[in-house]
């Protein structure tokens, strides 16, 4: 099926879960595009596909300047390096993969040196799968303290990658619970930090995700297939 064929499933699969649960919220689609070429990304785009995730600066960077005469909205999703923050300086909406003091401490040091306001989610790992990044829950609180001494980094919500299992009950639990964490910080009041995205939900799961309260999905391998990583 072509990627336009596969937007198209993907927009009416959602708004067929909307129906059924009589959710009203918007749901945002991020066409993650990590290893695509620009080509395939613009004829996403030209189906009607806004907003892409990447997972490598480099390559965000690459597809920025090779597609910047259109209006297509880019978010960083992959793990963050703090030598590669300098870079996204005015390219992204959203930095989904704030995950630890260090980052955090740099994208305010960027962001001040260059008037600039980073706009990110908080990844966290509920599983605590070594495979993975993303912040363990317990040290969510001594962040929240640092975020809240920033002038240059705004907190818009949540992020996670659940666990792979083929029972998506098992997923369930850890959208569950990020749900209720984003629910929690939503009910408080914190200085730079708020809780619009909840961002969870990939080609596998996005089903659940959105059952569970998402309103951002990832989806990269239901829109453009198969990765090729060679």
């Amino acid at each position: 099926m072509s990627i336009s064929s596969n937007l198209n499933e993907i927009k009416n699969n959602i708004e067929n879960i909307k129906s059924e649960l009589s959710i009203e919220r918007d749901i945002t689609l991020i066409a993650v595009s990590k290893t695509v070429d620009s080509n395939r990304v613009l004829e996403a785009y030209n189906s009607g596909q806004l907003e892409f995730g990447e997972n490598k600066v480099q390559e965000l960077i690459k597809k920025y300047e090779e597609l910047n005469n259109s209006d297509i909205i880019f978010h960083m999703i992959g793990h963050l390096q703090t030598n590669k923050v300098k870079y996204l300086v005015n390219k992204v909406k959203l930095i989904q993969s704030l995950d630890r003091l260090s980052l955090l401490k740099e994208l305010e040091k960027r962001g001040k040196n260059n008037n600039y306001v980073f706009n990110c989610l908080i990844e966290l790992n509920l599983a605590k799968e070594e495979s993975k990044t993303g912040l363990h829950e317990e040290d969510l609180p001594e962040l929240i303290e640092k975020i809240e001494e920033c002038n240059y980094v705004k907190v818009k919500g949540l992020m996670t990658v659940a666990p792979y299992f083929e029972d998506l009950e098992k997923v369930r639990v850890y959208f569950k619970k990020l749900k209720d964490i984003y629910e929690n910080l939503a009910s408080k009041k914190f200085k730079n930090i708020t809780m619009e995205y909840l961002s969870m939900g990939m080609s596998h799961d996005y089903k659940v995700a959105i059952e569970e309260g998402s309103n951002m999905i990832r989806i990269g391998t239901s829109i453009f297939g198969e990765r090729n990583y060679d």
